[in-house]
């Protein structure tokens, strides 16, 4: 299902990344950065919670925006009952949309808002999100107390939290239009490879994307997945070809491959996940090339893989989802 938007803008974003992500080469686009874990709380996961909050602190000074100047924050995260994004909301006693969507929720996020800007409901809404490397390993996978070893294509869950504001008054930058994923069953049942989890239904949401608005691949100027790594980001590159007969690779790349040096930084082995990977990434330095017009239309296409362990340690496959949303300069 693909949406366009009459009047929904970008006013601004924020972001917050930890101590991993500030020694990426995007630091200079985060708007703070931290050292320690535990961001001067008691746990990992208190530290989330504070992360994403101060995300949506900095937005609102960014902005300007008082309180009061917000319709509707819609946030979601990786904590069991989305509890980073109600803890930190509750804050603000803003009116509170929780959603999960997994590594995909930024996105979600973005098409809920721009939804209920267009339709007229409301005036702004935030969209908002966020991970923390040590909670989500802790609750996903093993305790990082173990110190288990991970086979070459996992991931890294990415720590900070990001928000973005979306309005109807004229930024210059339009959302100018959605694709709602669909879940995808590849029959892929690897924690530790989620690219290959996650890469198809990237494809399918991209193909559906393009075919449901008559485009084709050069209409962007950048395609962007969510959090493949390097091999989902080769298997989406491969499955473009085989299965749609498109060669997606001149304008596209995947922001878990962009969010670290993967040459110097080992530990993060195929690259960056979490639903704030991509957040981090198109809220800081895509928004910046949008804001000085290095680049005029984006594909931003967050990936998710909707799962849990208690399903894994069944042996249940694991779903995914991709949705899709563009960008555009229009001044």
């Amino acid at each position: 299902m693909t949406f366009k938007y009459n009047q929904v803008f970008v006013e601004d974003a924020a972001t917050i990344a930890g101590p991993y992500e500030a020694m990426g080469p995007l630091k200079k686009y985060f708007d703070q950065t931290f050292d320690n874990l535990y961001h001067g709380e008691k746990s990992w996961e208190t530290a989330e919670a504070k992360i994403l909050e101060d995300s949506i602190r900095t937005l609102l000074k960014k902005t300007k925006k008082k309180k009061e100047d917000i319709d509707v924050i819609i946030s979601g995260d990786l904590m069991n009952q989305i509890t980073s994004s109600c803890y930190s909301s509750e804050k603000f006693n803003f009116p509170f949309l929780g959603i999960y969507s997994a590594c995909a929720t930024s996105v979600e996020g973005m098409i809920l808002g721009s939804s209920l800007i267009d339709g007229g409901k409301v005036n702004r809404a935030i969209a908002s999100t966020s991970s923390h490397n040590m909670s989500s390993e802790k609750q996903f996978r093993n305790p990082t107390e173990y110190g288990a070893p991970k086979p070459k294509t996992a991931t890294f869950t990415a720590t900070g939290g990001a928000s973005i504001l979306l309005t109807n008054e004229n930024t210059g930058i339009k959302v100018e239009s959605s694709t709602i994923g669909k879940i995808i069953d590849y029959e892929q049942n690897d924690p530790f490879n989620m690219g290959a989890v996650m890469a198809p239904a990237a494809a399918d949401t991209i193909h559906r994307h393009l075919m449901d608005l008559n485009r084709t691949l050069d209409y962007y100027d950048l395609i962007l997945t969510g959090d493949l790594g390097t091999y989902g980001k080769e298997i989406l590159i491969d499955f473009m070809k085989t299965e749609y007969g498109l060669d997606i690779s001149r304008n596209y790349n995947d922001c878990g491959t962009m969010l670290y040096d993967l040459e110097k930084q080992k530990e993060v082995q195929a690259g960056g996940s979490g639903p704030v990977c991509s957040a981090l990434v198109n809220y800081s330095v895509v928004l910046e090339l949008l804001k000085k017009k290095k680049i005029k239309k984006v594909l931003l296409v967050a990936t998710g893989a909707l799962f849990s362990p208690t399903f894994v340690y069944q042996h249940e496959n694991i779903l995914s989802i991709a949705h899709a949303i563009s960008l555009e300069v229009i001044k």
